[in-house]
C-alpha cells in the first residue's frame, strides 16, 4: 500500500503546501513570482537564480515538500526514492526564449540552451539531494493521474519506496503545479490512487475533458 503523504501547488498568484496558502504573490514586486517565493522562504541554493521557471518550480515544490515532510528522504536509501514529472508543454517555455535570443540577440543563449530539454528539473532535483533512482519526464497531452499511478505503481514495484511526482505546467503566465511525494512506509496519508490524485491536482484547465 502506498500513500500521498505530501503536496504542493504553485499557481499564478498563489503557493500552497498540503491545501495551506503560505505564500501569495507580490504584483508590484520587481522580481519574479518564483524569486518572491524564493526568498521568502529563505531558501539558499544560488544556482536557482541560474535556472529555467520550469526548473526553478521543481526545485521549489521539492524544497517545498521536503520542509513539510522533515527527515522524509533519510528513511530511504539515495536510489530508493524516484522522480516522475510530466507536463503538457515540455520546455517550450525556454525553448521560446532561447529562440527570441537567437533572433534577436545575433547570438543563441547558452545559457538558455542548457534548458531546452524538459527532464533538466530532474537532474537539478537530483544533484541537489543527491537522489539517484529511476526518473523520467512525459510529455502529455493534459494531466493524467492514471498515468502517474500506473507508472507509479512499476517503480515502487521494481526497487524505489518513495516518488516525487507531479505536473509542472510552465509556460510564460501560465503556471500550473502540482507535486506530491508518495510514500510507502509511513502507513498514512491518503491512498495513491487517480481519484485522489484528480481531487489534490484540481487544475481546472487540464483535468476536464
Amino acid at each position: 500500500m502506498s500513500f500521498i503523504t505530501t503536496y504542493c501547488h504553485l499557481s499564478a498568484d498563489q503557493c500552497l503546501v498540503n491545501g495551506e496558502v503560505i505564500c501569495k504573490r507580490e504584483r508590484s514586486s520587481a522580481d519574479s513570482w518564483f524569486k518572491q517565493i524564493y526568498k521568502e522562504q529563505e531558501f539558499v541554493y544560488p544556482k536557482f537564480y541560474k535556472m529555467d521557471a520550469l526548473s526553478q518550480a521543481g526545485f521549489l515544490a521539492s524544497e517545498l515538500i521536503k520542509r513539510a515532510n522533515q527527515g522524509f528522504a533519510s528513511r530511504y536509501k539515495d536510489d530508493e526514492i524516484a522522480m516522475l514529472f510530466a507536463n503538457q508543454s515540455s520546455s517550450a517555455d525556454s525553448d521560446l526564449r532561447f529562440k527570441h535570443s537567437y533572433e534577436h540577440n545575433g547570438a543563441p543563449s547558452p545559457s538558455l540552451f542548457v534548458y531546452t530539454l524538459p527532464n533538466i528539473v530532474l537532474g537539478e532535483i537530483a544533484i541537489i539531494n543527491k537522489w539517484y533512482g529511476e526518473n523520467m519526464f512525459a510529455v502529455l497531452p493534459k494531466f493524467a493521474p492514471g498515468f502517474f499511478v500506473d507508472y507509479g505503481r512499476i517503480l515502487l514495484s521494481t526497487g524505489a519506496k518513495a516518488i516525487l511526482c507531479g505536473w509542472l505546467g510552465i509556460l510564460g503566465d501560465n503556471i500550473e503545479v502540482f507535486v506530491c511525494l508518495i510514500e510507502n512506509e509511513p502507513d498514512s496519508g491518503l491512498d495513491f490512487n487517480s481519484e485522489n490524485l484528480l481531487e489534490l491536482a484540481r487544475f481546472q484547465s487540464v483535468i476536464t475533458n
